[in-house]
């Protein structure tokens, strides 16, 4: 059986190979471009062991290796970087080090999520690119309009609100900027409203999706993106581990008897932990629990602490949930509100 220890860069990679019956250990450099890569993959003995960091833009080679019949384990970066105690840093060393860990037992796997559900996260992300293109427009078309007197904020956006902004007396190239910045902003509506419909239907067909979106505040599009980011919540002991997981726990400078808390660590999915941030905001209204967490610590707390401890609230809650496969009691003031906008 071969072992692979894999430093990829987009452009090349560096291995460093090792046959196990034989103890030989080889290293080369194979480029992407002209083929090499493929070609040295294809013709390696099948099944082996491929180690590499979680790296972007390597999904084409993971496809790649595992059509061959090879199997691929992609470790935490950071814990493989932590576990290397030499100054110093190439490619070479990077490769023989990983391989180093696959033979030890103790490279630092971590969980992949299937096809499906990466096709789910492209959905969602997709959709949250597009509307932040379009807040981009709209705030273009709001500078238009302040700069002609007119202030009507979010009531720019009505029928009657547009009907004045199409009308503006607007010459030269400010006129074209309106007339270009509307038409891309008709077709972002267009792209987007496709968008939220087929997202409706994805956490329609999805169980988990469907509980989650039982606690008032959970729209249709944290639920997916907590379902798919988190995956198999049994590889969690305790909702902690899952704050951990998306970065909502605070950092830590402890030694001795002193301890020293700074902000939240943010090493996770910034795409959910931005989601979980916006939904506490909306649960906040609707779920009384949440809601006298959150107005107590805004007596102490500036209020962006308070939702940052809101969103880690509802997380752990949203974990339970999924781990139990029951909603959680919530004590409701008022209808929760499940549509996409507002509740995203």
């Amino acid at each position: 059986m071969k072992i692979v220890g894999c430093d990829f860069h987009p452009g090349h990679q560096q291995i460093a190979v090792v046959d196990t019956l034989s103890g030989e250990v080889r290293e080369l450099k194979l480029t992407h471009q002209d083929g090499c890569a493929e070609r040295f993959y294809r013709e390696l003995e099948a099944p082996a062991l491929i180690g590499i960091e979680a790296v972007g833009n390597s999904q084409w080679f993971l496809d790649l290796a595992q059509r061959l019949g090879h199997e691929v384990w992609i470790g935490n970066a950071a814990e493989i970087r932590a576990s290397y105690v030499r100054r110093q840093k190439t490619d070479k060393r990077d490769a023989s080090h990983i391989l180093k860990l696959l033979i030890e037992g103790r490279f630092p796997r971590i969980w992949v999520p299937d096809a499906g559900q990466r096709d789910t996260r492209q959905m969602l992300i997709h959709r949250h690119k597009l509307v932040s293109i379009r807040t981009r427009i709209k705030t273009e078309l709001q500078h238009l309009a302040m700069n002609r007197g007119v202030q009507k904020q979010r009531r720019l956006w009505s029928a009657e609100g547009m009907d004045g902004l199409r009308n503006l007396p607007l010459e030269g190239w400010s006129k074209k900027r309106r007339e270009d910045l509307l038409r891309l902003l008709a077709m972002l509506e267009e792209q987007i409203a496709a968008l939220n419909t087929a997202v409706e239907r994805a956490a329609e067909e999805n169980a988990q999706a469907r509980l989650l979106r039982t606690q008032p505040g959970v729209g249709p599009i944290t639920a997916l993106a907590f379902v798919v980011t988190i995956g198999d919540v049994t590889r969690f002991k305790r909702g902690k581990q899952v704050a951990s997981y998306l970065g909502l726990i605070p950092s830590e400078r402890s030694s001795g008897n002193s301890r020293r808390l700074g902000a939240i660590t943010k090493q996770g999915n910034v795409f959910l932990r931005t989601l979980l941030v916006e939904a506490a905001q909306s649960a906040v209204r609707h779920d009384e629990t949440l809601r006298k967490e959150y107005r107590r610590r805004c007596h102490s707390k500036p209020k962006g602490v308070a939702k940052v401890a809101t969103a880690r609230k509802l997380a752990v809650k949203l974990y339970w949930m999924l781990r139990s496969q029951q909603p959680q009691p919530v004590h409701t003031e008022g209808s929760p509100s499940h549509s996409l906008v507002g509740a995203s």
